[in-house]
């Protein structure tokens, strides 16, 4: 009997995602099951989805990691939580984690074609207003961005195949603070320029660039963010006309961290289409189901 050679290209690439959380599980369900075989890594994961297989493991032990990376991957995403919001915390989650990983790849007689790390715009300190972009200097003060630059800084020196996504604030299903500050009148009438982008486009983002990456060279860093910096002030006042909330300021509010314009304009020119340009098309939805 002849074998198709065709039938054989069109076996689907086994895909690894470290730390499967929230964006993980999105990421998975976004990728197309005929072209990618999804495993998700979680020290306490739930039940399988048809489109994702879960396997425990503690991606900070790297025997662990060991027999898991021995089971071949072509593409490799890190997306981690730290158990805690710590320096201690930090360095565990993203710095151990990285090293665990490209010891144990650099073990393996198969390389993959890709490693994506989840990283933070939290690696820029910048607080005058300017616009920042992947060419911008990353100074960071807080120890969640030294840790994430350090992390990055493993996965850059590791030789392989690699993009950083560096997302800026994280919002969606699940992520309302700002929603329940105004609903608590707990918002903060700052002035700082601030910066998000929507889980579905975090998702949507990392899909893009690892089809992409089958087809053409994409850049080792890009920034991932929606199209409208807005002051926050501007941010929780929409929102609160949207619920019909008249009182949600506090004086007592902290202002956010930072005051930076956000640039997406590497991540557009690849093609990548946002689900939600904008605060207003992604609050929306999560502003009505509250009301």
């Amino acid at each position: 009997m002849t074998i198709n050679p065709s039938s054989q290209e069109k076996q689907p690439e086994k895909l690894l995602i470290v730390g499967c959380g929230d964006i993980g599980q999105r990421l998975a369900h976004r990728l197309d099951p005929n072209r990618y075989q999804v495993t998700g890594l979680r020290r306490n994961p739930p039940a399988n989805q048809p489109w994702l297989t879960y396997q425990v493991c503690d991606a900070t032990q790297a025997n662990q990691l060991d027999t898991i990376i021995q089971q071949g991957f072509a593409v490799v995403v890190v997306s981690m939580t730290p158990a805690e919001r710590s320096d201690a915390g930090y360095e565990r989650a993203y710095v151990q984690t990285c090293r665990n990983l490209v010891a144990s790849l650099k073990r393996q007689a198969q390389q993959p074609r890709l490693i994506i790390f989840v990283s933070s715009t939290a690696v820029y300190a910048q607080d005058d207003g300017s616009w920042v972009d992947e060419n911008s200097p990353t100074q960071p003060e807080s120890f969640s961005g030294k840790r994430l630059l350090e992390a990055e800084r493993v996965v850059q020196e590791s030789g392989f195949a690699l993009s950083i996504i560096r997302f800026s604030g994280i919002y969606g299903p699940g992520r309302n603070r700002l929603i329940e500050q105004v609903k608590q009148g707990r918002a903060s009438a700052s002035p700082h320029i601030t910066n998000r982008i929507h889980a579905e486009d975090c998702a949507g983002v990392l899909a893009h660039l690892i089809d992409l990456q089958n087809q053409q060279e994409i850049a080792g860093l890009y920034v991932a963010t929606d199209s409208y910096p807005a002051p926050m002030l501007e941010v929780v006042s929409w929102i609160a006309q949207r619920l019909g909330i008249e009182h949600f300021l506090s004086p007592d509010a902290v202002n956010e961290r930072g005051n930076k314009r956000i640039s997406n304009q590497r991540l557009l020119a690849t093609g990548y289409q946002l689900q939600f340009a904008d605060f207003r098309s992604g609050y929306g939805p999560l502003v009505d189901e509250q009301k």
